[in-house]
């Protein structure tokens, strides 16, 4: 059986990397093989992407950002994503193909149809089975990324290009994460992102069983 793909998406500071490991070690406790992976980075050769993006990101122009992140994915989608869908895995990742539409489409201003372009020539196609969109306004978002603690920002390497932006510019983005939600229904599905971790983390738990029963995968 082909595996199940699962993205997970929204403002940073929403709580989608936390919630990416409590899925990520809920499904392995039921006995499903899953991978956890994120976006830009992932790869030896995302990794490098990832720093070069965080030391330059004032310096770079919004198409050469943008075609960064679809080299990172590019190689991702190669060495990670479809490898592991094709060995029957479930794979979960933090970011993909929406975040570059919001955040350079939306936010940075670059033409959506040429972003989507991108992501398909990147991906070959590959789209995920589920997109789960955290929901959280950017207030809430902010005073969350002010509580991470230095281990969490040394271990996760915030995309701080993105965090310095000003608040128009994450209208931007949310309002474009809107926008896709709207138009892909059927993949994409919104959770409520304010409350405890665990509360969340029931949320997505019952979306995504659900979603899998309908496939027939035991859990």
């Amino acid at each position: 059986m082909r595996g199940f793909f699962i993205t997970l998406e929204g403002l940073d500071g929403c709580g989608k990397s936390t919630q990416l490991e409590r899925l990520a070690a809920a499904l392995s406790q039921r006995g499903l093989a899953v991978l956890a992976t994120r976006q830009p980075g992932g790869t030896e050769i995302g990794t490098s992407i990832r720093a070069l993006m965080i030391q330059q990101h004032s310096r770079l122009s919004p198409v050469a950002e943008v075609l960064l992140m679809m080299a990172d994915r590019a190689q991702h989608v190669s060495d990670i994503i479809k490898p592991n869908l094709e060995a029957g895995r479930i794979v979960i990742s933090d970011r993909y193909i929406d975040s570059s539409v919001a955040f350079q489409g939306y936010g940075r201003g670059l033409e959506i149809t040429a972003v989507e372009a991108l992501n398909d020539l990147a991906t070959g196609g590959l789209l995920p089975d589920l997109t789960i969109l955290f929901e959280l306004n950017r207030e809430a978002a902010q005073a969350r990324l002010a509580t991470r603690t230095e281990k969490q920002l040394t271990d996760s390497a915030p995309m701080t290009g993105f965090d310095d932006e000003q608040h128009d510019f994450h209208q931007r983005v949310q309002q474009g994460y809107w926008q896709l939600a709207a138009r892909h229904p059927d993949r994409i599905h919104c959770v409520d992102a304010d409350g405890s971790v665990n509360e969340v983390h029931q949320r997505v738990m019952a979306l995504v069983l659900e979603r899998l029963q309908e496939l027939g995968v035991r859990s």
